[in-house]
């Protein structure tokens, strides 16, 4: 480890890196090495034959994807493979949030039947669906299912099944690697996409004379959904984002060009947080505010002109998302004054939009820190709603214990989303706080200020240690930012910023007696966030991340502040 300084050996070890050989592997990920070989996968060789089938027979295919940043650019993945074998025989159907809710759907089968599809390949879902798959198979239509999600105990019959997490056994709670398990368990849904493109290309690529290597231009895909789906950025997930991030600063897709461009961001230097800020609400906008085929079109399209109107559509639902969750939040926040809270918080609105109510429930959670169900009602008149968990309890095993109440639940740890009977809405608050004080609650995230990696003080903040902090990107989760913690620092001045003037920001430059006077920015933030109200001259212990600003093509490395005690 004594080639690296001792800034980046710090930090290495932080993650549990303390030799050379792990560390060269981490900060140099490579395609040979880290992607693992497709066909070690379950089933992998019957889904590749069979695809290869359909399109030597010319058989009508669905590509089935989900509505989100993650089904969305699999879908994406999968129209770039058939386009690149030149293959047309084929449509991309993304279900409507709203009216058709998430997953396969009968409604959709017997449509697809109708129409003579022969084969249908579901992105980033199907796992649980026994019914759906069972009518498509009576229908004669056979299944590919490529999921990511939990499987149940029975597995639907499909076709072929490309899911890394078929094959673990659960003992105890806990899950056990079988023989037949895939090496990295937490792909996301574009992931196991892409892992059967790869191998449909590995083994039919010369045959359909596409030149090798040609699926890495499809890494920006998977890259953007592994960073969007919050999966662990560890094995192959960490060279999926690594190479996404590189192959999306060159990505020739004009559509995404065109949306870059309209937030005023560099793609050649575009960063995870630019991605998780700006990127992906955009495409989730298309979902919640209008239809899921925008996005994809965004994404997929070959067309400037048309990249550039839909990228102006999904900036303007975005806005009006925006506005749509601050009305509701008004309205939460009138609610509160006169309410008792409650181990699990109930809310809703018959006319509250079910598309916006996760950032809503997400929000409250984060205020409050309890777990939070927020529910409105859908175009069929149904009570439907999503829910965030705080981190205190498992929001799935909340609804299961619970779920005499439901009509639908699922999701996973911290988050989900439900159907309730009418009847029961307003008695659901009631009965989650009861079974809530009865389950078992998950490992504390623990109380009071962050975790940091290092102390240190203000001259720390220098490009040339950015650039060794830097080398452990891609960022997200299970690989974090570094948190550097200043004890001691002084306010020197803060300053409000914002769009339009909006002052919804706080810059504030900070000393010590390193004599430095870096900047610091923080979010949604005022002087009263914090458990002390800040003011010139007070001396505070700041919890920070390094933050590189490329506003208006000038770089300025300043701080991230992440908590001030």
């Amino acid at each position: 480890m004594q080639k690296y300084g001792e800034l980046l050996r710090t930090l290495l070890e932080k993650r549990g890196i303390i030799d050379e050989a792990q560390a060269e592997i981490f900060l140099n990920p490579n395609y040979e090495r880290d992607f693992h070989d497709p066909f070690l996968m379950r089933d992998m060789e019957k889904a590749c034959v069979r695809l290869y089938e359909a399109v030597e027979n010319k058989e009508k295919v669905v590509i089935y994807a989900d509505y989100d940043c993650d089904g969305i650019p699999g879908a994406v993945i999968f129209n770039d493979l058939l386009k690149l074998i030149n293959y047309k025989n084929y449509e991309i159907y993304i279900p409507q949030r709203n009216s058709e809710g998430y997953g396969l759907n009968l409604e959709a089968i017997k449509k697809f039947a109708s129409a003579g599809v022969k084969l249908l390949i579901t992105i980033d879902l199907g796992i649980t669906a026994v019914v759906e798959v069972a009518q498509a198979k009576v229908d004669g239509i056979d299944v590919i299912v490529t999921d990511h999600h939990i499987p149940p105990e029975i597995l639907p019959r499909a076709y072929a099944i490309l899911n890394p997490k078929v094959g673990q056994v659960s003992k105890d709670g806990t899950w056990h690697d079988s023989a037949e398990s895939y090496p990295e368990k937490m792909l996301c849904g574009a992931g196991v996409a892409f892992k059967f493109v790869q191998g449909f290309l590995k083994k039919y690529g010369e045959y359909f004379k596409v030149r090798d290597g040609a699926e890495k231009w499809m890494l920006d895909m998977a890259g953007l959904a592994t960073l969007s789906d919050m999966v662990p950025l560890t094995g192959e997930n960490r060279a999926i984002a690594y190479f996404g991030m590189k192959v999306f600063r060159k990505s020739p897709r004009p559509g995404l060009q065109k949306l870059l461009a309209k937030m005023n961001i560099d793609q050649r230097y575009i960063s995870e947080d630019d991605i998780g800020f700006m990127v992906t609400p955009r495409l989730n906008a298309a979902s919640r505010m209008d239809d899921p085929m925008r996005a994809f079109e965004l994404l997929a399209t070959e067309d400037v002109v048309e990249g550039g109107r839909l990228a102006d559509h999904l900036s303007k639902i975005n806005d009006e998302r925006k506005s749509i969750v601050t009305g509701i939040m008004r309205d939460v926040n009138k609610n509160f004054e006169k309410r008792e809270v409650t181990n699990v918080i109930v809310i809703g609105n018959p006319t509250w939009r079910v598309g916006v109510l996760g950032l809503v429930a997400g929000k409250i959670s984060d205020q409050y820190k309890k777990p939070v169900f927020v529910w409105g009602k859908d175009e069929n008149d149904c009570i439907k709603g999503s829910c965030r968990s705080d981190g205190s309890v498992s929001v799935v095993e909340l609804m299961t214990a619970t779920r005499e109440s439901f009509i639908d639940f699922g999701g996973h740890e911290l988050a989900g989303g439900f159907t309730v009977h009418e009847e029961k809405i307003h008695f659901l608050e009631e009965a989650l706080s009861t079974t809530f004080g009865k389950i078992k609650r998950l490992p504390s995230a623990g109380s009071g200020p962050a975790k940091h990696d290092m102390k240190s003080i203000l001259d720390v903040v220098s490009m040339k240690n950015w650039r060794e902090v830097e080398k452990l990107g891609p960022f997200g989760f299970s690989n974090p930012k570094p948190v550097f913690l200043f004890e001691g620092a002084k306010i020197e001045k803060i300053k409000k910023f914002g769009k339009n003037g909006s002052g919804e920001h706080l810059e504030i430059v900070f000393s010590d007696s390193s004599r430095a006077q870096p900047k610091a920015v923080s979010f949604f933030s005022s002087v009263d966030s914090f458990n002390k109200p800040l003011s010139e001259g007070l001396p505070v212990n700041l919890l920070a991340t390094f933050d590189l600003s490329r506003f208006r093509g000038r770089e300025e490395l300043r701080l991230r502040v992440e908590d001030i005690f």
